[in-house]
């Protein structure tokens, strides 16, 4: 092969090489030198990837670089992509592994709002929960427990071993103090900083802050120990 033939074939695998889809011959005419033999240039360089990893192939009236049919199987790769749950998933889970067994009706009562569409169906088909027979009760509703991967994702022995109400506020995931001292406190903090909405407070309304519900705490520690 002639130095221009050589270089020319190296010019056509730099053009195929750095192309994401393949090129049309057109364009091969356009970007060679003029009087480049296309035909004979690209058998060359078909004949020359006829045993790697990756051959050149003709596509329509294009041609480009691409996987070798018996090396593609052996690049297919599997991996666990991890998503984090949303929140009403963490509430729930949390709700059935305090409560078990539960029904949907009683997730929700406890939630205080209905529950989402697929939001159990997530749970179930990630393996934490499962049915725990029915409720002897009208309509005999389906009840839900936790599962062994539930334990042991969470790195749990057994469900004896969930956090209780003195493990969480001794975690500081629930305040120990009364409502009222963590209204107050607030209070202050805002008064300090605005002396004239003290006059406004006082001729206010008072509104009393509720504690803080175990089950939101629950769901605090299971979104910590994950």
């Amino acid at each position: 092969m002639s130095d221009a033939n050589t270089h020319n074939l190296r010019l056509l695998e730099a053009l195929l090489f750095a192309s994401a889809s393949p090129v049309s011959e057109k364009v091969l005419v356009e970007c060679l030198p003029e009087g480049a033999n296309i035909p004979f240039l690209l058998e060359e360089l078909r004949d020359l990837y006829k045993d790697r990893g990756v051959n050149v192939v003709k596509v329509g009236k294009a041609w480009g670089f691409r996987t070798a049919p018996e090396i593609g199987p052996h690049l297919v790769f599997e991996r666990e992509v991890t998503r984090k749950m949303s929140r009403a998933a963490v509430e729930t889970l949390a709700i059935i592994a305090y409560h078990q067994p539960i029904t949907r009706a009683e997730i929700e009562e406890v939630r205080g709002v209905s529950l989402g569409k697929g939001t159990m169906d997530i749970l179930f088909e990630a393996g934490w929960i499962r049915p725990r027979g029915r409720r002897r009760t009208p309509g005999k509703p389906v009840t839900w427990g936790t599962t062994e991967s539930f334990l042991d994702h969470f790195g749990l022995e057994s469900l004896d071993d969930l956090p209780g109400l003195d493990d969480l506020k001794a975690a500081g995931v629930l305040d120990k103090r009364p409502a009222i001292q963590t209204q107050t406190r607030d209070a202050d903090i805002t008064f300090k900083k605005d002396p004239d909405m003290l006059d406004d407070a006082l001729n206010a309304e008072c509104i009393v802050q509720e504690p803080l519900d175990p089950d939101e705490g629950i769901v605090l520690a299971l979104n910590e120990v994950d």
